[in-house]
Parts: structure tokens; C-alpha cells; sequence
């Protein structure tokens, strides 16, 4: 059972999955936020390719853990794929993801114009992750 992973941003969206036993996630992309119509059909491409089975989103919880502003349109976007979807979608708690991957990049010393084009995947990577380790 395949798992796709979703890190919902204003101006790009991250996406990765699950390998086929649900162990580990692997980044897949970083998707430029054109319409929600547009990006529904970038993910059922995603879905249909690698026969996934539920969808993780992350949540951008404020760090005491109340919903913001972020935190409410994402909400709209996971209600919107819910109306047009028919898997089950869950949410993950993201506080931090994009900071651990961004360290990760550093870490591996990859150039700032590198890094823009890698960091939403990475964090859609580990949001998965975290849900993966979780169950």
C-alpha cells in the first residue's frame, strides 16, 4: 500500500510516497501552485502511477499548536481534495519540516538555487516519514 505525501505551500506544493510496504517515503516533486483544478490533476497523475491508497497532507501548526491563518487554507485545500477524491486523507502535524530539511540541504552542501528546487519534496519526505513512523 502505497502513501502520498503532501506539503501544501502559497507558490509550490511538495509532493513524495511511500515505498510499496509503507516503511519509508522518497521525495517525488516539487509542483508549481497554478489553480487547485491544475494541481488536482498533477495528483491524480501521481495517484494512478504509483496506486496510492491514502494521502498524507501536512498541517502547519503554530508551535503551541493552534491553527493559524497557513493552517486554515490548508484545511480549505484538504477539504477541497476530499470533495474530489475518494481516498482517505490524513493529516500530519509539519512544525518544523521545512527547517529539518532545509539543515538537511545544508548539511549536504547544496547551493541556495539547489535548495529552492528540492525543499518542498524534502519536507513532503519527511512529513510522510513522520506518519510512516508513527503507525
Amino acid at each position: 500500500m502505497r502513501i502520498l505525501g503532501i506539503d501544501y505551500g502559497n507558490k509550490r506544493v511538495g509532493v513524495a510516497v511511500s515505498d510499496a510496504l509503507g516503511w519509508t517515503a522518497q521525495p517525488l516533486d516539487t509542483l508549481a501552485m497554478h489553480g487547485h483544478q491544475e494541481l488536482l490533476t498533477e495528483i491524480k497523475a501521481y495517484l494512478e502511477k504509483y496506486d496510492v491508497e491514502k494521502i498524507v497532507v501536512g498541517m502547519p501548526f503554530n508551535m503551541d499548536g493552534s491553527r493559524g491563518k497557513r493552517a486554515e487554507i490548508t484545511q480549505a485545500f484538504i477539504n477541497f481534495l476530499k470533495n474530489n477524491l475518494e481516498l482517505p486523507i490524513v493529516i500530519q502535524d509539519e512544525r518544523l519540516t521545512t527547517s529539518q530539511a532545509k539543515n538537511i540541504l545544508l548539511e549536504a552542501d547544496v547551493s541556495r538555487k539547489g535548495r529552492k528546487k528540492v525543499i518542498d519534496k524534502m519536507a513532503a519526505a519527511l512529513i510522510l516519514q513522520s506518519y510512516l513512523n508513527s503507525k
